[in-house]
């Protein structure tokens, strides 16, 4: 997100959480008061994320000081370690752009309180619209899967049918242009989402 009322729409929609890029790297990047802004508007019970990738400690240390989101997320070639130094819940993105080769990937973070698997490249920042092949998506691993990577109002249904992941992660599929959410498209997604759970 970022903007205030595009967030908001998405917490009336019935999104359980939002996100904001504070990471140099992405172009839907928001500076730090903007990414305050949008998390302080938030309704109860709707997570704020704030997302980022290979950013300093001091970076970091800076957005959970001043944004206080409720998680954070890496994207970038953080450790398991490096990730847990902050002492705060965290998901960390796996680049499923490869395919299987990637699954190894999935087990090197037993911290993060959930994995994020994107559609794009290792070393790529994710909301590239990419997507990647869904039934690589493994059962076994306790931690929550989410599922990311071109999904829109379209196909999201037959994601969740195929991938049951714990939740699913939009960005571009959702958008009239980098950042700028499209009230109909997110009324669309969140639609069939809720279409999907209940079959």
């Amino acid at each position: 997100m970022t903007r205030v009322e595009d967030a908001r729409l998405a917490a009336e929609l019935g999104a359980d959480a939002i996100g904001v890029v504070v990471t140099a790297r992405s172009k839907r990047r928001v500076d730090v008061a903007q990414a305050r802004a949008i998390v302080a508007a938030m309704p109860p019970f709707v997570t704020t994320v704030a997302l980022l990738m290979d950013d300093s400690v001091e970076t970091v240390r800076a957005v959970i000081e001043q944004v206080q989101p409720d998680l954070l997320q890496f994207h970038g070639a953080e450790s398991d370690a490096w990730c847990a130094q902050f002492g705060r819940p965290y998901l960390k993105a796996v680049a499923m752009g490869e395919g299987a080769a990637a699954l190894p990937r999935l087990r090197e973070f037993p911290r993060a309180v959930g994995l994020l698997l994107d559609g794009h490249g290792l070393g790529e920042p994710g909301g590239s619209g990419k997507a990647f092949d869904w039934s690589l998506m493994p059962a076994e691993l306790e931690q929550p899967l989410l599922l990311a990577g071109g999904l829109h109002a379209g196909n999201v249904g037959d994601a969740i049918r195929l991938a049951r992941p714990w939740a699913v992660d939009v960005a571009s599929g959702i958008e009239a242009s980098p950042g700028i959410k499209d009230p109909k498209r997110m009324a669309d997604f969140i639609a069939a989402v809720r279409a999907a759970d209940r079959a």
